[in-house]
């Protein structure tokens, strides 16, 4: 049976006017004296003017602009530990030198997740909102996670909305609580189980906030000054505490922030080279609520490490590390609910094929099992999924890509049995989606890539990366496509 296949108008650029006010940091903190000493010895009539006149360039490009210099201000003086006054004005003018602009999206806007909205109120009748992300590639080829909103309308027309111009980061949650089993499970699949350990843990009840974990630590710390110091082993176990606590942390959003305003920024050591292809689910709980989580890659420069983020509002994200064997490479993805009681996930720990793994526990992943390897001319390199399976009558319908010729991707699919997703029950011999003449072209040419699609009224929606450099959509029957699945 053919497949209708429809690539619609709507194209997602990305726009390098989209630009964050961030941290710049122009060297060790001998560097920073000597330029924080430069700004004290201007005279105090320039410095007025100059505020004025680097706050009315700036100002209708970044929200309160004078209160992120003066909060700029404030870490510099913490780091040159400064005790001085220093006026306002003065203020104000050092900290515009120690920020800059970054620009998100100059260099590509693409690798799309779609999901249903969580406010669907006021949508018109036989209409969907959903969210976009969106991976935004900037200066230095740093990854980060960026939003569209946008509507379904009834005859599958996909609107995107505008963005907002402006774009800011979110304010982390400075005390998060953590659950004392889950921490100590963690660590010790982290190899961190010393005597060290030990001791900072009983100091700590049954939940223990940030601030409980650094007393502890400190405690320990102090204890060492009187003996004969820290053993190697135990300062590499107190690094370990402190870095999975900080790799496990949490970002607030004020909800008078517009979605596509909110942009989720490498954090942590692991992210500091990008956060990378985030597949959303929209998941469903045991009580038949619902949260959405999101697989992403965290890349530091020379390792990827596989994270999980949750939120149910896109107003408070949950940061979360992936802890066992199998959590490692790129490519998962969860299933929208449990199966059979357990946790479901997608993966492609060998560049090559798709496995299938189970847990009890969506933080932890221990086994895997062989799903599919390459099988036709269009994906011999490699093959992987192209998001979080999608559930219909017919089974676990998986969008995957592959990789051919000349290094081209490609769109295809496949479906999985609904209560045994283990069995592969049909898959399409022929790509889905291929590059057209108007795709081949981008900052990786030859690529048609998706990190999640959905259904709507019986019509699949897909959008996809083109060339790695912007985002297109395109949508289906449904029903073509299963239609169009052959028994392996």
């Amino acid at each position: 049976m053919p497949i209708h296949i429809k690539r619609t108008a709507t194209i997602v650029k990305p726009d390098q006017s989209r630009v964050l006010l961030r941290r710049f940091n122009p060297g060790d903190a001998e560097r920073a004296g000597r330029i924080f000493a430069r700004i004290m010895s201007l005279p105090e009539e320039q410095v007025g003017p100059l505020v004025d006149e680097v706050c009315s360039e700036f100002s209708q490009r970044h929200r309160q602009i004078r209160q992120t210099f003066l909060a700029r201000f404030e870490q510099i003086r913490e780091l040159l530990s400064l005790d001085e006054e220093v006026s306002e004005q003065r203020r104000l003018l050092a900290g515009s030198y120690f920020l800059a602009e970054y620009s998100l999206e100059s260099a590509a806007l693409f690798n799309p997740s779609m999901v249903p909205h969580p406010d669907q109120t006021g949508v018109p009748p036989g209409a969907l909102r959903f969210v976009l992300s969106l991976r935004a590639t900037g200066e230095g080829h740093i990854s980060s996670i960026t939003f569209r909103t946008g509507l379904v309308h009834t005859g599958n027309l996909v609107e995107v909305e505008p963005p907002v111009g402006f774009l800011t980061e979110p304010r982390q949650v400075p005390n998060p609580i953590y659950e004392k089993a889950l921490f100590v499970r963690k660590l010790f699949e982290l190899g961190f189980h010393s005597e060290l350990t030990r001791r900072v843990l009983r100091r700590l009840g049954e939940s223990f906030a940030l601030a409980e974990l650094r007393a502890s630590l400190e405690a320990e710390a102090r204890r060492s000054l009187l003996s004969d110091g820290m053993a190697h082993e135990d300062q590499d176990a107190a690094q370990g505490i402190w870095m999975l606590a900080r790799s496990n942390f949490q970002v607030q959003f004020e909800p008078e922030q517009q979605l596509s305003e909110r942009i989720l920024f490498p954090a942590t050591p692991s992210q500091r080279n990008g956060i990378e292809d985030a597949r959303f689910a929209h998941f469903k709980n045991d009580d038949g609520s619902y949260c959405y989580y999101a697989t992403f890659t965290a890349y530091d420069g020379r390792l990827i490490m596989p994270q999980l983020v949750e939120t149910s509002d896109f107003l408070l994200f949950k940061f979360i590390t992936l802890n066992g064997p199998c959590a490692e490479n790129k490519g998962m993805a969860i299933f929208p609910r449990k199966v059979n009681g357990l946790y479901a996930m997608l993966s492609r720990q060998d560049n090559e094929n798709i496995y299938l793994m189970f847990s009890d526990n969506v933080h932890f992943w221990y086994e895997r099992k062989l799903l599919l390897k390459p099988a036709f001319p269009w994906e011999l390199i490699q093959i992987g999924n192209c998001g979080s399976p999608i559930e219909t009558e017919a089974g676990w319908l998986v969008l995957s890509h592959g990789v051919g010729p000349m290094r081209q991707y490609c769109i295809g699919a496949f479906l999985l049995d609904r209560d045994d997703p283990s069995k592969v029950i049909g898959r399409l011999r022929e790509p889905l989606l291929k590059p057209n003449e108007n795709e081949r072209e981008g900052y990786v040419p030859n690529v048609v890539y998706s990190c999640g699609a959905m259904v709507h009224n019986g019509e699949l929606i897909v959008p996809y990366g083109l060339a790695d450099h912007a985002t297109g959509f395109a949508t289906v029957p449904l029903d073509e496509v299963l239609a169009a699945m052959q028994a392996t």
